[in-house]
């Protein structure tokens, strides 16, 4: 459903900022933070009325931003949001209609798991690259690591998102199977509502820092 091509660009991301968007007037604002700080990939969530025309807003006026929606919970948000300019999407959950809507559009699209019969179902649908929802409820790094072990000799890769914290990035960076992190905390709703694009822009700049550190430790590692 991700294909190698845009599961490489999403690994050299490493970090996918999670936005939730109530006026569409903050869209690109927000989007140009983000870029000015290194974060290149955003997932949009549809969760108000606003999202789609943020959407369009930020493919237009921010086309170098790698544009994701989430929480698609139907076909028609599918269409919706590959019309508006998405690039890919996810969901927090596991839904095979969905899945099935998206290979028939042929839309990239990655569900959500949280156990080992989420994750069999999403791979007899030909899914590799899974979105690993709600991380800290479902143990973690060390739950995704445990749950994920089984599985490792079909070379998934997940997406972790919720609870996750900047100082947790690099740890999650570290593990093989993830493919980059959603991290909701650089620019949080209270955020883009007050315009502080200052300071998601630092925040921007400590996470994709902090991936250019973990890769460059991924990379001594493996040279050794």
């Amino acid at each position: 459903m991700i294909d190698a091509e845009l599961a490489a660009e999403l690994e050299q991301a490493g970090i996918i900022a999670v936005l939730t968007i109530s006026d569409p007037a903050h869209a690109a604002p927000t989007a140009r933070a983000l870029l000015d700080g290194g974060v290149t990939a955003i997932e949009l969530t549809l969760r108000t009325p606003a999202a789609l025309d943020a959407m369009h807003a930020v493919a237009r006026e921010v086309p170098e931003m790698m544009i994701g929606a989430g929480t698609v919970l139907t076909a028609e948000q599918l269409e919706n949001v590959k019309a508006a300019g998405a690039r890919f999407a996810v969901a927090p959950g596991f839904n095979a209609k969905v899945v099935e809507a998206a290979h028939e559009l042929g839309f990239p699209f990655a569900p959500g798991v949280m156990t080992p019969s989420d994750i069999e179902g999403a791979v007899a649908l030909g899914n590799t690259v899974l979105k690993f929802y709600h991380a800290t409820l479902a143990g973690g790094l060390s739950g995704l690591k445990a749950m994920s072990g089984p599985y490792s000799h079909l070379r998934l890769r997940y997406i972790p998102l919720g609870g996750i914290k900047h100082e947790d990035l690099e740890e999650w960076l570290a593990e093989p199977v993830v493919l980059a992190v959603g991290g909701s905390w650089i620019a949080k709703p209270a955020a883009i509502e007050s315009g502080d694009w200052r300071g998601i822009t630092e925040r921007a700049r400590l996470a994709a820092e902090t991936v250019q550190r973990a890769r460059a430790n991924s990379r001594r590692l493996r040279e050794k």
